[in-house]
């Protein structure tokens, strides 16, 4: 019998597209989906096995657990006006999640999905809340097999935060944010679903802390990938310098209008300190060396294919 994945956060972005790698690797998945979500279940397969719940909830996520082989923890919180509203999925769902796996005493490997962020906490409650998420799968995973997993900049079809930056590129205007040398390393959705499975089906380490990005090294400058965007556009893109003072004003007054308003913003003046930290370049080597995985989609062609040009 196939193994069984349990997979948190299966109707997002990142979530969605692991899912339909496991299908199609021979999986058997049971995914958990927050109740206001099950809508969004009628158009994925039908072979997956759903439980309705929320990752911090002891009962829903014990019946996700039991009989599966490995968890796969997708489920994250990247917008939002408070810390609380990072740390209730980022934090408390990943200790529900590993407590529940202890409790059953099952030997299931657990797999969190982190973000390059959680190198530097000090910069926002975004990155605070996934360094404490990993910490709380260090301090109760004990003798399980473990790994986080800490992807680069994800981009790709179904994205919703990185596609508006390209969607102006395409336009012809690229805001530049930040000074030249700052650097970011990118990852298409694909090459992270490929390392997933390659870390699922790695006999070790037991334990690992995994950087992933697409093996350009040393990252992009923003010159670099606005010259790869205007390549698969054909034309030239103006770039356009955004003020430093400008980005965080705006920011500040998304931040007020979002807790009026009760939203979750994603421009807020911590993803401002995000945005112009100096470097977000990531090191395969560790991965590559436990698995054997290799990135296969450059950012030229993973850009096509989210722009609906490949």
């Amino acid at each position: 019998m196939a193994p069984t994945i349990a997979l948190t956060g299966a109707t997002g972005f990142i979530g969605g597209t692991v899912l339909a790698w496991l299908i199609g690797a021979g999986y058997r998945v049971r995914a958990l989906v927050r109740p206001a979500s099950l809508y969004k279940c009628r158009h994925l397969p039908a072979a997956v096995e759903w439980i309705s719940g929320d990752c911090t909830e002891d009962a829903s996520v014990r019946l996700l657990l039991t009989g599966a082989d490995a968890a796969v923890h997708c489920a994250g919180v990247v917008r939002g006006a408070t810390p609380n509203a990072f740390n209730r999925v980022n934090v408390d769902g990943t200790a529900c999640l590993v407590q529940n796996a202890a409790a059953l005493a099952n030997n299931a490997k657990i797999l969190l999905l982190s973000s390059l962020a959680a190198r530097e906490p000090r910069l926002s409650p975004y990155a605070a809340s996934k360094l404490a998420g990993e910490e709380a799968l260090r301090h109760h995973g004990g003798d399980f097999f473990w790994g986080i997993f800490r992807p680069a900049a994800v981009y790709g079809p179904g994205d919703r935060e990185l596609l508006p930056f390209f969607q102006a590129m395409f336009r012809g205007v690229a805001p530049v944010i930040g000074l030249p040398s700052n650097r970011v390393s990118m990852l298409h959705v694909d090459d992270l679903a490929a390392a997933i499975l390659a870390w699922l089906r790695s006999p070790g380490p037991n334990h690992g802390v995994y950087e992933v990005h697409d093996g350009h090294s040393q990252g992009y400058s923003w010159r670099e990938i606005i010259d790869i965007v205007a390549s698969c556009r054909g034309k030239r893109v103006v770039r356009m310098p955004v003020p430093v003072s400008l980005l965080q004003f705006l920011a500040q007054l998304n931040l007020a209008v979002a807790r009026l308003s009760g939203r979750a913003p994603m421009l807020t003046p911590w993803k401002v300190q995000e945005l112009l930290h100096n470097d977000w370049v990531a090191d395969n080597a560790a991965l590559e060396a436990a698995t054997g995985w290799r990135p296969t989609v450059s950012l030229a062609a993973g850009i096509r294919q989210t722009m609906g040009l490949a």
